[in-house]
């Protein structure tokens, strides 16, 4: 299965899948690229580290979408590498209906919260100022909805008393960089 990352940050979830392809845990997926929006995102030096291909793709015309002519761009380019796997990574831009079209099936997204709770931006920061008890992270097919595809995983992640919101913020990216190269792997392998 060739998968194909795409992301906008630092990339520590593209970091975890691709630390799980190194280690042999990512089932008969390969990652064949990482492409970031931005031209100064870190998660490219994970491809260099990982020896994996990463570039960066101008997403333009569009400052928060994927639309026009960079939504041509980023289709064509998919479409080159003949990914069966597109992983949402921290992409920070909503992906409309064409592309989900284009690769129905095929793309996932990490969300930091068990959806359908606290879909949309800072899903930690909204379990944590609603205080909640328990909350998680998702990995679910991409949809026209913004986070409200069906749900592939989840893993759930406890606040304790103790929590800070930094404490719970790192569970999560615990959580998150376990719960993503399983899910990639399951899929691998048809599950």
């Amino acid at each position: 299965m060739r998968v194909v990352i795409l992301g906008s940050g630092t990339g520590s979830n593209a970091k975890a899948i691709l630390q799980a392809q190194r280690d042999g845990a990512l089932g008969s997926a390969e990652v064949v690229q990482i492409i970031a929006d931005k031209p100064d995102a870190d998660i490219l030096a994970h491809g260099e580290t990982f020896g994996v291909p990463a570039r960066y793709l101008d997403p333009a015309p569009f400052k928060t979408k994927l639309e026009g002519v960079g939504e041509d761009l980023y289709i064509d380019t998919i479409r080159s590498l003949g990914s069966d796997l597109i992983v949402l990574a921290g992409f920070m831009r909503v992906i409309k209906p064409r592309l989900i079209n284009e690769f129905a099936g095929k793309i996932i997204n990490l969300h930091p919260s068990l959806l359908p709770s606290f879909p949309g931006l800072d899903g930690i920061g909204q379990a944590w100022r609603r205080g909640v008890k328990v909350s998680g992270c998702t990995v679910h097919y991409v949809t026209a909805e913004v986070d409200g595809g069906p749900i592939i995983d989840q893993a759930m992640v406890r606040i304790e008393p103790d929590d800070t919101l930094m404490t719970f913020s790192e569970k999560m990216h615990v959580a998150e960089h376990q719960l993503l190269p399983s899910v990639i792997a399951r899929l691998s392998e048809g599950g």
